[in-house]
């Protein structure tokens, strides 16, 4: 790992290595991480390793080395630079100084790792990577042979020197048609579980067992450079702090397989039937995992075509049963004027928001739904209208007291999750109340996650949390207009 005063992830997002992060209990609640795949190493014969500084390869592969050396693969490594520059400011250290420890810390930690493995460092300067592209590319070109599995950064964790191993990496691999996975280093840093700039639908874990993870705890403690004080002065301090190194402590490693949404991967999703149209979807060009889009009516429309009337169970699963009673009961209030309900599907939780509200529109994109829901609650009178609408593109004019988001915002893609929580919120009465609750684990082909949802809801302006349910499973949010009141203080049961 190398210092830089800020580094720029994905979609500008800004940080620096001492900044404020996603803590890993964060990270270690979020069952999309269990949900993953599971990386086989079948077929992995040699594995060749490129990584921008000494310390990456063990950070974010020391396990995968262990294991594939273990199973009898050969292993490279491939180090671009000596890591000169990670202590740019320090009074005790010149870089060649840094450069010299850093070697010796990088054949040590490899060693524990892998031993017998080969390491190539290439020193082509810490922190002009970009610049020596072309040396880079021919170097692990040079290294690629049948039967390899290519292992490198990630091009997109916001960092230049990682972006640019992952691109030599990639070409390598692309010119060998050798496979090539990458795993995040600054992400777990910048990001938050479930975070849309990730490739979520390309992921895969690694499980490593308490050997492996000794093995890898004991090469991280070669870097003593990076995880210690170098001196007490200004300068040289630790770039790894021990919360960052909690990260890669896990008893799992997690990869990014370019292409490998289209592989089919299981993802441990809600329901089979998910996948299964989520798939057929793909061929008429609707696929929001790869290019970011809302999945539209089209999508929907086969879905339930194929699936019938209640294909995710909302009436019979005890599961659904029971967060539909935690939904409606979270309602701060036991009376509502005016609710919207975005998403109804087929009406079962729309039929119960009709009791307790005195005019109530419920949208959904499919017309099938819509019919659906029609028929469910055709004694409630024009008090309940249902329509179809394609939200939030088509937004519905008014003033609500009562805005329901259940199970719909994963289908969003950035933009339109964006629009969606800025048109819910100023769509609220100045008493009116926002619920969210959405499913948590990955599903692959949508466009976001449920964490990633109800971390837009929250960062909404002007909007507060009044109270928030978390399960493995699901995350249930009610979010009113600042200044929040609690409902004893509104009902004048405390002061």
């Amino acid at each position: 790992m190398t210092a830089e005063a800020d580094a720029r992830a994905q979609d500008g997002a800004v940080f620096t290595h001492d900044g404020p992060g996603t803590d890993e209990d964060e990270w270690q609640r979020w069952p999309g991480l269990r949900d993953l795949p599971v990386l086989e190493l079948d077929g992995c014969t040699h594995l060749l390793v490129v990584v921008a500084h000494p310390d990456d390869e063990t950070l974010g592969a020391g396990g995968l080395v262990a294991r594939a050396a273990g199973a009898g693969a050969a292993v490279d490594v491939v180090v671009a630079s000596d890591g000169e520059a990670s202590h740019p400011r320090s009074p005790t250290a010149t870089p060649q100084r840094l450069a010299a420890v850093r070697a010796a810390e990088l054949e040590r930690a490899v060693a524990v790792l892998a031993p017998g493995a080969r390491v190539h460092r290439l020193q082509l300067g810490d922190g002009r990577l970009g610049e020596r592209g072309e040396q880079l590319r021919s170097a692990v070109a040079a290294l690629v042979r049948p039967g390899s599995w290519v292992v490198s950064t990630w091009t997109g964790d916001g960092h230049p020197d990682h972006a640019a191993a992952a691109a030599a990496a990639g070409a390598a691999a692309s010119g060998a048609g050798a496979r090539w996975l990458q795993f995040p280093v600054w992400a777990w840093h910048w990001a938050r579980p479930g975070d849309r700039r990730l490739p979520w639908g390309a992921a895969v874990r690694l499980p490593l067992d308490a050997e492996v993870v000794r093995r890898k705890r004991s090469a991280l403690a070669e870097h003593v450079s990076q995880t210690a004080p170098l001196s007490p002065h200004p300068g040289d301090e630790a770039l790894l702090a021990p919360g960052v190194l909690r990260h890669f402590t896990r008893p799992f490693e997690v990869f990014f397989e370019p292409g490998g949404e289209r592989d089919g991967a299981r993802d441990g999703a809600r329901d089979d039937a998910r996948d299964d149209a989520r798939d057929d979807a793909r061929d008429d060009g609707r696929d929001g995992e790869r290019d970011g889009q809302s999945l539209g009516g089209g999508f929907f429309d086969a879905f339930y075509a194929e699936h019938g009337e209640d294909p995710w169970g909302f009436e019979e699963r005890w599961y659904e049963r029971r967060k539909r009673a935690l939904t409606l009961a979270s309602l701060p209030r036991e009376r509502f004027r005016s609710a919207l309900e975005v998403g109804c599907s087929g009406g079962v939780l729309t039929a119960e928001l009709a009791a307790r509200c005195e005019e109530l529109l419920a949208l959904d994109v499919a017309a099938a739904a819509v019919r659906r829901a029609r028929r469910r609650l055709a004694g409630a009178g024009p008090r309940v209208r249902v329509e179809v609408a394609a939200a939030p593109r088509q937004w519905p004019p008014g003033v609500f007291d009562l805005v329901v988001l259940s199970e719909v915002a994963y289908y969003c893609g950035p933009r339109d999750l964006a629009e969606l929580a800025a048109r819910a919120a100023g769509s609220l009465a100045h008493d009116g109340v926002l619920v969210a609750c959405h499913w948590r684990h990955l599903v692959r082909g949508y466009p976001t996650t449920g964490d990633e949802v109800h971390r837009v809801l929250r960062a909404e302006p002007g909007l507060q949390v009044l109270a928030a349910h978390e399960e493995e499973d699901f995350l249930l949010d009610v979010l009113v207009l600042a200044p929040a009141v609690s409902v004893a203080r509104a009902g004048g049961l405390t002061p």
